[in-house]
């Protein structure tokens, strides 16, 4: 499925690559939004098969972070 951002921000690092394997709950990255720097996390384990922002890069809130392909 994919993981939708939950606030508009600015993608501050990545903490996992495609192809990673993730368990429910791992940090997957990380958003600076409203002086704030939330981690996103895994919302069940899979696979990362896409990621579709590099750090640096503004994204909209409900744009598809990263695609994650079901355990």
């Amino acid at each position: 499925g994919s993981l939708p951002a939950p606030m508009p921000g600015k993608v501050i690092a990545l903490l996992v690559k495609a192809g990673a394997k993730v368990e429910k709950g791992a940090p997957l990255l990380i958003l600076e939004a409203m002086k704030m720097e939330p981690t996103i996390s895994a919302p069940a384990g899979g696979v990362v098969k896409a990621i579709h922002f590099a750090p640096g890069e503004q994204v909209p809130e409900g744009a598809e972070l990263l695609t994650l392909e079901p355990a």
